[in-house]
Formats: structure tokens, sequence, C-alpha cells
């Protein structure tokens, strides 16, 4: 979404702040949800590494450190934005 944008955007898996700092180049309907956007993006990136490999000082695998409750509640979170950020790509690529 951000290089449909035409914004810089940074070669990490958090891109909050490249959003917020963006703000007024976003799309109503995201940059309304922008607070909420911008920390599901922060958590995301903060458990990805654990997410895959677990906490491996600790000896506790991914399958126990993440659940299938926490995974449907952060599902449906995403899963709004998908659908926001397809429809402006779609927009966007098919004009």
């Amino acid at each position: 979404m951000l290089r449909s944008l035409a914004i810089e955007y940074p070669r990490a898996h958090d891109v909050s702040d490249a959003l917020q700092s963006n703000v007024d180049k976003l799309p109503k309907n995201i940059a309304k949800n922008l607070e909420e956007l911008s920390s599901l993006i922060s958590e995301l990136a903060s458990i990805r590494g654990p997410a895959f490999y677990g906490y491996e000082r600790e000896g506790i695998p991914a399958s126990e450190a993440f659940k299938l409750k926490y995974a449907q509640e952060v599902y449906g979170k995403v899963e709004k934005y998908l659908k926001l950020i397809s429809r402006l790509l779609e927009e966007k690529l098919f004009l």
C-alpha cells in the first residue's frame, strides 16, 4: 500500500512510523483507523520471530507461546485492513 501511495517506507516489518508520518497521504478509511492499524502492525512485527521460532532461550516453542484464540483475534483485526487495502490496490492497479 505504501509503495502504491508513493510513500517511502522502512525496510523493516514495523512500518507504523511511516504510516503515521504520512497520514495526510493515506485514504480516509485507513487514516481514520491509523492508531489501531499502527498498534496492530507494531504488535505483529514484535512477535514475528517468536511466532516462527518460539522463545528459544526459555525453551518455549511457538505452538505453546501462541494459542489459537490469540491467532483468531488477531486475524479478525487484520482481515478488516486486508480488505480495505486490497480495495485500494485494486483501484490503483486496475484504473
